[in-house]
């Protein structure tokens, strides 16, 4: 993108979008921090048109926490302006109609009943299950010598660990997977948008039709396991409706795995390509948890928060938001704002720079943030632990990644070498 020089001013709706082309190139894909350090510096709230709807992003730290929170920006896609309802259609309610497209008080409502199987105290006692899963992958492809991390690492590891908590049967995890797939990879600025809406709303629907059966044969045979939880709430409680019971299991399902298997690819690349920070965490483990963090900021998973509807007209930077418009707080540039972050693009897992946006803000902070980073410290330091001197089997700039309009940032592949380990 070629950031407009003027300085913002302030908008009605009737201004044009960027064209999705020119913003969502393969350069973006490749690196955008370049794109989000103009926008910063020249039009820090800017219409980006996308294969889903336009919106309205914004990029510094400072706007970006006080959008997060901002009562006037709703998380209801589903309400008057049927964002979601336009691109998804209306059979995607069963699905995407949870928690996370909501406001309080049913956010809360929902958040409440399943908060307490994320606690941190539950989610720590998985910790050694999870070990257990890194060392089993591990044990897959350590003898090779080579590998794929994406698809033998990052991607098996958040998903088994969330279909065990669900109670998804272990014959099931492939075809799940796959379409949760299709999901991920959505966003194609080349892909006609009405071919896009069709591949998204048949795999929604797929989804939604195994989750259903899934319920079913729950309630038939009851299990120790979340899905059962949320049974219970339903049928003895009232506390969820059918929809909202298999609208959140979808929504823990996806969010549960999706996220950390970028984030972990994501984190590997980075080290990878900044050898000096790889040696620092491979040489002194205890910086572990301080790398995640750094590492989050530094180039996360979900680049841009799922997206909010201004319900009145807002403003941000001079620029007037129109009731109705739809708004991305772009996270990865608002953790790369000099503001707020010195020397934001220089990765240093030794640092402490203060809270990040990586795991979003205000009520809708991440609600998986205790298994997230369990996951991400257990299965990094494994790698690092068993197979020391890994490196990337082509060069960086040859790995394919997730389309540019993707809602995530992540790569398709990540092949290394190693010393093959026993």
């Amino acid at each position: 993108m070629t950031a407009d020089p003027r300085p913002a001013e302030p908008v009605g709706s009737a201004e044009p979008a960027v064209p999705a082309a020119e913003f969502y190139t393969d350069g973006y894909a490749a690196d955008p921090y370049p794109t989000y350090a103009r926008m910063r510096a020249q039009c820090p709230v800017r219409l980006v048109a996308s294969p889903r709807f336009d919106s309205y992003l914004i990029t510094r730290y400072d706007d970006a926490r006080a959008a997060l929170t901002d009562p006037r920006l709703s998380k209801d896609l589903y309400g008057p302006e049927g964002h979601y309802l336009r691109f998804f259609g209306p059979n995607s309610e069963g699905l995407n109609k949870n928690m996370l497209n909501s406001d309080p008080p049913e956010h809360s409502r929902l958040r409440r009943l399943v908060s307490q199987a994320f606690a941190p105290r539950r989610i720590e006692a998985l910790r050694p299950r999870i070990g257990q899963v890194v060392d089993d992958l591990l044990d897959k492809f350590a003898p090779r010598g080579e590998a794929d991390l994406m698809h033998e690492f990052a991607v098996p590891l958040p998903m088994v660990v969330i279909c065990e908590l669900l109670g998804v049967p272990k014959p099931d995890h492939e075809q799940v997977l796959g379409w949760t797939q299709v999901i991920r990879t959505s966003g194609s600025a080349s892909r006609p948008p009405d071919q896009e809406r069709a591949a998204v709303q048949q795999v929604q629907a797929q989804l939604h039709d195994y989750l259903t059966g899934l319920v079913r044969a729950k309630r038939a045979t009851p299990a120790d396991d979340m899905l059962t939880a949320l049974i219970d709430s339903c049928d003895h409680g009232g506390a969820l409706t059918e929809r909202e019971l298999v609208s959140t299991a979808f929504l823990l399902l996806f969010a549960g795995h999706q996220t950390t298997a970028d984030f972990i690819g994501n984190a590997m690349l980075a080290l990878l390509t900044n050898p000096g920070q790889y040696e620092l965490v491979r040489a002194r483990p205890e910086l572990l948890p301080a790398a995640v963090e750094e590492l989050l900021r530094f180039d996360g998973p979900l680049p841009i928060a799922s997206p909010r509807v201004a319900t009145e007209d807002v403003e941000y930077d001079g620029v007037r938001i129109p009731r109705g418009a739809a708004v991305g707080v772009v996270l990865n540039s608002a953790n790369r704002d000099p503001d707020h972050f010195t020397d934001p693009d220089r990765l240093d897992v030794t640092s402490e720079r203060g809270p990040h946006l990586g795991f979003g803000h205000g009520v809708h902070y991440c609600l998986g943030v205790s298994l997230a980073r369990i996951e991400a410290r257990t299965g990094i330091g494994g790698l690092l632990r068993r197979l020391p001197d890994l490196r990337l089997a082509v060069p960086a700039a040859e790995l394919r990644r997730l389309p540019a309009a993707s809602p995530f940032r992540g790569l398709l592949e990540l092949p290394v070498r190693f010393t093959a380990a026993g």
